[in-house]
């Protein structure tokens, strides 16, 4: 009777664990579920290159899902294009040079633009020549006729900031043409304008492949630290949303973290299916064109100094005519 009694009891405890388990577990994933509302963010990237790596990984990996975020990209070629998507309301958060946040406060606009992350701290240009040269300088500019980018975009000022620098004048050394549009600026070199193009990668990479030209020359080696791609948001988006905007950071960091840990090669596998026109050789030849210039910071954070840099770069074009407080558009995520 003992023993019977023993197992009736056994078997009632058991059935007791297995209910709490359960129970447990269907908290759990009922807790999960909240925890893991997605949100949807469009996102407005200001050119689709392998420059952007860190974000394309943060996409593949699934590091935007692991914070709760759904990214809608959408390509809108040309910071300026970026920026209209942003007022316009058509895109939440932008993508582009930071010159973008500076160019909308000092238009006045009262819900203007702040950036919060930055993804490259370089110029991810590369000058690409139509004719063989084996011993490149800057020298060899003079005299020649270069697509160099939108008037008043981070590429053509850090292009002439670098000419500048190393003693050439813009206006009257070279002959820089400012009137093809971004997209368009491959097409017009291969269609025979131009000496000289300054293109992101892989563009230029597969411009040198199909003999329309030579990679000669790194811009980000020679126009210093700058945010030069950031992201930023209106400061009503932000104020509305700020632990979405931390989250995305986080995923943006996990992105940096990610290149810096792995091979070139692991990064090229990782964002192939963003470049599917593009081979998985060149995808890493340019990953490494670009780690080898320190393209990608280590954090989203960028200081008062690099700001400051960018817009000395600005004034010297003669885009503005003085610096805006780093404070006024930088939004630090606490």
């Amino acid at each position: 009777m003992k023993k019977k009694l023993f197992i009736y009891l056994l078997c009632l405890c058991a059935i007791f664990l297995v209910g709490s388990a359960t129970l447990f577990n269907f908290n759990e994933k009922k807790d999960n579920s909240i925890s893991k509302k997605i949100e949807k963010v469009t996102l407005a990237e200001v050119a689709h290159t392998i420059f952007y790596a860190p974000m394309y990984v943060s996409i593949e990996k699934g590091f935007f899902k692991e914070e709760g975020i759904d990214i809608n990209l959408i390509l809108t070629s040309g910071a300026d294009k970026v920026t209209a998507a942003l007022l316009a309301g058509e895109a939440d958060i932008g993508f582009s040079g930071s010159e973008a946040t500076i160019y909308v406060y000092n238009g006045g606009e009262k819900d203007y633009l702040k950036t919060f992350s930055q993804l490259t701290q370089k110029d991810g240009t590369f000058i690409v020549s139509r004719k063989k040269i084996d011993n490149f300088t800057l020298d060899s500019l003079k005299g020649k006729n270069i697509i160099g980018g939108r008037a008043g975009g981070m590429p053509e000022m850090t292009l002439e900031y670098a000419l500048k620098k190393n003693g050439i004048d813009p206006r009257s050394d070279v002959s820089i043409d400012t009137s093809i549009a971004f997209a368009a600026m491959s097409g017009a070199f291969i269609g025979g304008q131009g000496d000289f193009v300054t293109l992101f990668e892989p563009t230029a990479t597969m411009l040198e492949k199909q003999g329309y030209g030579y990679v000669v020359a790194s811009v980000g080696e020679l126009g210093g630290v700058v945010p030069y791609t950031s992201y930023s948001a209106r400061i009503s988006y932000i104020e509305k949303h700020p632990e979405l905007i931390k989250s995305f950071d986080k995923a943006i960091q996990k992105g940096l973290d990610y290149v810096h840990n792995h091979t070139d090669k692991e990064i090229a596998k990782t964002i192939l299916k963003q470049f599917p026109d593009t081979a998985l050789n060149d995808l890493e030849s340019a990953i490494s064109h670009y780690r080898s210039n320190d393209t990608w910071p280590k954090t989203t954070n960028f200081s008062k100094k690099s700001f400051d840099h960018l817009q000395d770069i600005m004034i010297d074009y003669g885009e503005i005519t003085e610096k805006v407080d780093y404070k006024k558009l930088f939004y630090s995520i606490s």
